[in-house]
């Protein structure tokens, strides 16, 4: 068996790995929802591919791969950051306190009125997406928003696809719960009889 050179290493990880850049990226701002989070846990999710880049069995799904390495550092920074105490910033929350409230602007009709509702119930969405542990909401992203099926699925998370599937229903049954809540204090939809 030849060894590769560092070149051809790095030739063959821009072509199999780092054409889903932009893939990863856009999934990783669905479960951070902040830009400096998403990069972070892009690059990291790349170095350790890299170095990893060995071990990836080549004619094989390199962006399940990739995702799977993205699914194990996002449960990490998770599990770090819910253990670390709230910290709070005096200079922002004085900033917040001392700041005079802005006058009342006009929606305005049509579609500037559709905008802000459509900004709205992003937020809703993105707020109750937030609310699901880890485990559920990357079950979600990677099915209804990067469309994986239920079998790589299973591959990226390293469990039995019965277990993707409770994780979704029960990931979809939570959204639709917070969301039929939005819809009718909104008054979207009415309550079921």
């Amino acid at each position: 068996m030849t060894k590769r050179t560092e070149a051809q290493r790095r030739k063959e990880f821009e072509e199999e790995a780092l054409v889903h850049l932009d893939l990863l990226y856009n999934s990783a701002m669905q479960m951070t929802r902040n830009a400096a989070d998403a990069q972070d846990l892009v690059q990291e999710t790349f170095v350790k591919a890299y170095r990893f880049f060995d071990k990836f069995q080549r004619g094989t799904n390199c962006k399940a791969w990739l995702f799977k390495i993205m699914k194990n550092n996002y449960i990490n920074a998770f599990r770090k950051k819910s253990k670390e105490p709230v910290r709070v910033d005096f200079d922002e929350v004085e900033g917040i306190l001392q700041a005079k409230p802005e006058p009342a602007v006009s929606l305005g009709t049509g579609r500037e009125l559709e905008s802000v509702f459509e900004e709205l119930v992003e937020d809703d969405v993105k707020k109750a997406l937030d609310e699901l542990p880890p485990e559920f909401k990357m079950v979600v992203v990677l099915s209804d928003v990067e469309g994986f099926s239920y079998q790589e699925i299973a591959g990226i998370m390293d469990c039995p696809i019965g277990t993707v599937r409770s994780r979704l229903s029960r990931a979809r049954r939570f959204l639709q719960s917070r969301l039929h809540a939005f819809a009718m204090q909104h008054g979207i939809t009415k309550r079921q009889q």
